[in-house]
């Protein structure tokens, strides 16, 4: 690949940390969100004020990974990550209420100029229900994950979002019928189109073969 730094994303469940890590290969660094979100149980559960906590708490994390890897100049081979810095946005304005969104503002302007933008970012699409298959396959006892309605929204969001999106190019995948984090998944139809890309924005829709 010609690029030196993609960013993965889409709601959860649909396989963006097993895409890095089958795109990258032994080729390519990888940096995959960090997990252990201490508020994220209480947001879940509806708890006042988990919201904004749980918000905060994934900025903060999100902008430390991203600087630290601008400052060690590790852009000169490529770099794939599983989150886009300002796809935050997209859960901030979903969750919060207005006064702390305000505060969430501020906060997020003085972070988002010292974060460096990707060279190419690949979206994947899929439907709250198969997102939720996902999941449900996945899950831990005792997880909660996000309930159906919300993933719902979410998805609501992330279309808006990216369909609006033009701040670097854009590879739009549709994987309602094929989970590129599946080891049994070919790549290579991916890997073309990923290649191929020069700028604007491109729409994927792979079949299940």
């Amino acid at each position: 690949m010609d690029h030196h730094y993609i960013a993965v994303e889409g709601p959860p469940g649909v396989g963006k940390t097993g895409l890095v890590e089958r795109l990258a290969g032994r080729e390519a660094s990888i940096v995959l969100e960090e997990g252990g979100n201490p508020f994220l149980r209480a947001f879940y559960a509806g708890k006042p004020g988990a919201a904004f906590q749980a918000q905060m708490f994934f900025l903060l994390s999100r902008y430390r990974q991203l600087s630290e890897l601008a400052q060690r100049e590790l852009f000169h081979q490529l770099t794939i990550c599983d989150f886009l810095f300002a796809k935050d946005k997209i859960f901030a304005y979903l969750n919060l209420d207005d006064t702390e969104l305000a505060l969430y503002e501020k906060i997020y302007g003085v972070l988002a100029g010292e974060v460096p933008p990707p060279e190419l970012v690949i979206y994947m699409q899929a439907p709250a229900e198969v997102l939720t298959k996902r999941l449900r396959a996945k899950s831990r006892k005792g997880d909660p994950g996000p309930k159906e309605n919300y993933l719902g929204e979410l998805v609501k969001a992330f279309d808006f979002f990216f369909f609006h999106y033009s701040t670097t190019p854009l590879l739009i995948v549709n994987t309602a019928e094929v989970d590129f984090s599946d080891p049994e998944t070919d790549l290579e139809v991916l890997r073309r189109e990923i290649e191929s890309i020069e700028g604007g924005t491109r729409f994927f829709k792979p079949g299940r073969g």
